[in-house]
Formats: structure tokens, sequence, C-alpha cells
């Protein structure tokens, strides 16, 4: 393999010269650098990136630790997993144009990999690292954080890290707003397991929403959907609509915690004879396109803004790494729309 002194000696020049023109001095003459360009190309010269980095501290590396790649692979059959994928997507395409290296680990579901994970990138001083959950949720790592500018994805800590979450509170809220503002009073809500931190979220919005328009909040309309292991059963969905379309005032809307759990829902309704939207719209949330352009009618949901959360978080550990502030509020929260399809109509 060719070294900085091969180069220096095919091109009649110091081996200082060889290193100001591979770290891109202005002080080098172009004549100068195209001598020794050509000559390390011709060589076929790789530059010690490695040892480069350890003299200026900077390696230009960034790590990325992910679910979302072997979830995605090991659902790729179903029509389950989200396109959390998207996430990675809008962190590489703001990476890509930095000069930075991403350096992406997947856990392969298996979270007792995460500290290996970690301590591998420490090892490749990596400059900062960005933690991708699968879901919304509060989470505990053990990441020197004194060692490691850190940018949590799609889930937050207690330690005040700076994160970039989805809005689910104004997601659920611009959701039940927009089926108020098409008429509907009684709207019910299916939700994802109590547990989870966007189902507290987004029924807080679901209420803020209900509040703005002087409509009464109604807990007989509002029922946790059944999931085992992330699947929502269809007999729980029976009993859920028998206790909904047993109310005086059964409702007109059913928005439901994913799109998943809507698909679902199509069946039973389907079942029932009962027809979307002429009897009753209904709305998913994620914008799961593989669901919603797939069932009939095409499905109203809320699109979680995945790629756009990429790339701000992308945008934060950039700005970490500078040494540029990110502002009093590290917690991140970006907002969604709705993609109104078929699945709805107007009531008046």
């Amino acid at each position: 393999m060719a070294t900085i002194y091969d180069v220096a000696k095919h091109a009649g020049v110091s081996p200082k010269t060889v290193s100001r023109v591979l770290n891109h001095s202005e002080s080098v003459a172009e004549s100068t650098r195209i001598k020794v360009e050509a000559s390390a190309s011709a060589l076929g010269y790789v530059r010690n990136s490695a040892a480069s980095s350890m003299r200026s501290k900077q390696s230009g590396l960034i790590g990325l630790i992910t679910g979302a790649i072997s979830l995605n692979t090991m659902h790729s059959s179903t029509a389950a997993g989200l396109p959390d994928i998207f996430i990675i997507q809008g962190i590489q395409k703001v990476i890509q144009g930095s000069g930075k290296t991403l350096l992406i680990a997947d856990t392969g579901g298996d979270r007792s990999r995460i500290p290996g994970l970690i301590q591998t990138f420490l090892e490749h001083r990596v400059e900062g690292m960005l933690y991708v959950a699968d879901h919304h949720q509060n989470v505990e790592l053990d990441i020197p954080k004194e060692q490691m500018n850190l940018v949590l994805v799609n889930c937050f800590d207690q330690y005040n890290t700076p994160c970039v979450v989805p809005d689910d509170c104004e997601g659920q809220c611009s959701v039940v707003s927009k089926l108020i503002s098409e008429g509907h009073t009684r709207i019910a809500y299916i939700t994802l397991s109590d547990h989870m931190v966007a189902t507290q979220l987004r029924k807080e919005g679901y209420k803020k929403a209900l509040a703005a328009a002087n409509i009464e909040f109604d807990e007989n309309l509002v029922s946790p959907g059944e999931q085992v292991q992330s699947h929502i059963t269809e007999s729980y969905l029976e009993q859920v609509l028998d206790k909904l379309f047993a109310l005086p005032s059964p409702p007109t809307a059913i928005c439901c915690g994913n799109d998943k759990m809507a698909l679902v829902l199509y069946g039973v309704l389907r079942s029932r004879g009962i027809e979307v939207p002429q009897d009753v719209s209904v709305v998913g949330y994620d914008n799961y396109r593989e669901i919603a352009e797939s069932v009939s009618p095409e499905l109203s949901t809320m699109n979680l803004p995945y790629f756009e959360m990429g790339q701000l978080a992308a945008e934060q550990i950039l700005k970490l790494i500078k040494g540029e502030s990110l502002g009093s509020e590290l917690k991140k929260r970006v907002g969604s729309r709705y993609v109104w399809r078929r699945s709805t109509k107007l009531i008046r």
C-alpha cells in the first residue's frame, strides 16, 4: 500500500507538502495540488483517516443506533411495523450534505446490544450519536453524555437530553377538529394501549379539539383497542363496537389509534353491513400508505412526520458538534399533517 512518502517521491515534493494537499491547506499552489493529487491517484494512495482523526480530534463520523431496519425487514411481508425507516432517511439526507459520514448500527430488536454498540461507536471516536426508537417512548440509556454529543429521536429521557419527538397531542387535535368541521359531534376514539406515551398525548388532543368546539367530552366514546404483541383482535373490536352503537347517540365518526387498527375495523364493520363512510366515517393514524391507499375506501389518516423528525435530529446533532446552542427547549416537537381521503364524509 502506498504511503505519503511514496506520493511525495512520485510527485517530486516533500512529505509535508503532500500532507498540506491532503488536508486541503490553502497555502499550496494549485499546480502543486494537481500534481500531488495525480500522484496519489496513480499510486492508489488511501488516506489513513483514523490517524488523521486522532491528530485533529475530528473523525467526521456520526453514529446512529436503531431497530427500525430489522423491524421493517422482519415485518416486510405483513401489515405490521411502521415506516420509521423514514426517520433514518431524513437523517441521512442532512448528514450526507454536511461532509460527515453516518455509521448505522441496528439492534436486531435486542435492546441488550445497545451498550456494546455505544462502546463500539466510542472506540471509533464518533463526534456525535443519534438513537432512534421504534415508537414515541421514554428511554433509559446508559450513555456517558460527557463523552458524547447525543440526540434522541422518537423518544426522550428524564435527563433533559436533546430529543426530537412527534407532536402527538396536536396531531390528534387536528384530526378531531377536521371531523368537527365536517359536521361530526359524536366522535368515538379507539386508542392504542394506555401505557403508550402517544396514547396519553393523543387523548389530550382529542379532548382539546372537543373543548375548542364547545362539545362536551363523553368518556363512553373512548375505548382502548386491545393489542397483543402489536396484534389488534377482531373479537375485541367487536366488543367495542357493541358498546359504541348501543349508546343512545352512537358515533358518526371513529378515530383509530393507528392505520392497522383501522384496517381491522373495516373488516368488522363490513361483516355487520355497516358501510364506510356512508354509515360511519373512519380515520386512522400514521399514514402507513401500504394500508391507507390499499383499503376501500382509501383511509383518511394523520401523517407521522418521521422524515422531518430525522432531518431535524440530524440538524441538532450537527449543531452540537459545532458547539452551537440548541436553545432553551431541548425537546423539539414536530407537527403532523392529516391526509384526507375517502373514508370520511360531510354530514351537514
